[in-house]
């Protein structure tokens, strides 16, 4: 079984270095291309990268986890984050595509801040790539531990190989092919996951002898399983519901919209990316359900609810089909990885080495500064997860709060509300994820609960961001000229239905 398994994972990793190779030969002859693909992704790579990016073990373990352990009462969380990632794919895509080309072609997230806002103090840059720095530092960690896991539980090898094997091959494809090989690979690794969880659930449900079968078996156990509402108090439904928040604020994900060819493009990846989601989130509900009943049924042993897709994997399918089925566990986890890895690297080499230390440095060094900083994040990921118990990794579980708080109110009102001043950005930022990181550790409760445990630390950190942005832009003094000659000019663009012209902004 390890054997056959592991030549699937094999041919895997081939394919995801030539991909690399390939990105290698084409996009990587300037800085642009090396973290944004030179602007020229099409959009079913931008729509499947995306999400892809977005979904890591958490769309194949963690979710099927949940439903096995809670029935559907778990699944709302899904049901938060498809809708915000439509919204994030309606209302952030367009305008920060044109956005970020008219702001003088601003690269990462933190340049977009500093060339919106005009700000030469360079303090919105410095903050947010700090952030971004920190908390995907962390986030690449977690995701090189669960390749460690994942190698370790599936086939017998020790954690460290599992470890340098995961962080290996995504460090070759990401050092050497930049952007464009992240998103290639994750458009490959899409399409695996997308596949994966189609045919184990519909093998695992048709060996239970089809859908009535199933539930009947789950009634069983606890008929409640399958009640949407079971268990669910308010203000667990709205801490759920408010994951798709997180979306705005998540610079790995929206990356991929400034990157995407044309603003008419951005229709298609919405219409892609959605039925993606869409596809792939009911299939993670029915891993769930249906490894459920199969346990029932079979009186197999599941020491932990988080690996019932690695089980189904191995008992109802060939080795070798068995190995491919795991390489989408891997996909999922490599594919957040490539991408945390980038956005780490982008924020380094633009955001400090371009910034502060070499100002006039020449495209051919950016991009050597790019892919030493890949490495760079990548050693420490690495360090970080020789212990698979630390605590830096309880931290990662709620980056996604942290980083929705403190950038997606900011992201927002950026390209929504022209009155929004550099202050109240930096004021959003602090507040947003000063909020969440209370929330988390103050020794504060309501109810007897932890803060935490009361509500989902994004609401709160999300609602406090959003008002002290808009009550510091409305109190202070009103936004340069500049900065609203910058805001009509996208507007512009916008009505055009044009990507703009780089620069305008600048010279307007």
């Amino acid at each position: 079984m390890h054997i056959e398994a592991l030549i699937s994972i094999g041919i895997y990793f081939v394919v995801m270095l030539a991909i690399g190779l390939y990105a290698y030969r084409k996009s990587t002859s300037d800085v642009s291309e090396f973290m944004l693909g030179g602007r020229q992704l099409p959009p079913a790579v931008a729509a499947l990268s995306a999400g892809a990016s977005d979904m890591s073990g958490w769309m194949l373990m963690g979710l099927p986890g949940a439903i096995y352990v809670a029935g559907l009462g778990a699944a709302w969380i899904a049901v938060g984050l498809m809708i915000g990632a439509y919204l994030n794919y309606r209302f952030v895509a367009p305008r920060l595509r044109v956005y970020t080309e008219t702001a003088d072609d601003a690269i990462t997230i933190p340049d977009f801040f500093e060339k919106r806002f005009f700000d030469n103090s360079r303090m919105l840059r410095v903050l947010s790539a700090v952030v971004i720095v920190i908390f995907f530092t962390l986030y690449t960690s977690a995701g090189v531990v669960a390749g460690g896991k994942l190698f370790e539980a599936s086939f017998g090898l020790d954690y460290t190989l599992g470890l340098y094997l995961t962080a290996g091959v995504v460090l070759a494809y990401t050092l050497f092919g930049g952007f464009l090989a992240v998103s290639l690979t994750d458009f490959v690794q899409g399409c695996i996951m997308f596949m994966a969880l189609i045919v184990v659930p519909f093998v695992t449900i048709s060996t239970l002898g089809g859908w009535s079968s199933t539930t009947a078996q789950i009634d069983t156990i606890n008929p409640q399983f399958l009640e949407w509402f079971t268990g669910v108090t308010a203000m667990g439904f709205i801490s759920s519901m408010a994951w798709g928040l997180g979306y705005f604020g998540q610079p790995h994900i929206i990356v991929r919209f400034m990157a995407i060819r044309s603003l008419k493009e951005v229709t298609t990846a919405r219409h892609i990316g959605m039925s993606w989601m869409l596809v792939t989130v009911v299939g993670a509900v029915l891993v769930g359900l249906s490894g459920l009943a199969y346990v029932s049924r079979t009186g197999t042993l599941l020491d932990d609810p988080e690996t019932i897709f690695i089980l189904l994997s191995q008992v109802l399918f060939h080795p070798l089909i068995a190995g491919f089925l795991l390489a989408a566990i891997l996909a999922a986890i490599m594919s957040t990885i490539s991408s945390q890895l980038l956005v780490s690297s982008s924020s380094l080499t633009e955001d400090f080495y371009k910034t502060f230390l070499r100002k006039e440095a020449s495209q051919k060094e950016l991009v050597a500064i790019g892919r030493f900083s890949v490495l760079a994040v990548s050693v420490i990921a690495i360090i970080l997860a020789f212990d698979r118990s630390s605590s830096v990794l309880s931290l990662v579980s709620n980056a996604w709060a942290g980083l929705g708080a403190g950038f997606g109110p900011i992201v927002l009102l950026s390209l929504y509300w022209r009155k929004l001043t550099r202050n109240g950005a930096l004021a959003g930022m602090i507040v947003g994820a000063g909020t969440v990181l209370i929330w988390l550790y103050a020794p504060l409760t309501i109810d007897g609960q932890a803060l935490s445990q009361w509500v989902y630390e994004l609401v709160p950190g999300f609602a406090f961001s959003t008002i002290a942005a808009i009550g510091v832009s409305l109190l202070g003094a009103r936004p340069q000229p500049e900065v609203e000659r910058g805001f009509d000019v996208m507007l512009r663009a916008m009505d055009e239905g044009l990507p703009g012209a780089q620069g305008d902004s600048a010279a307007a």
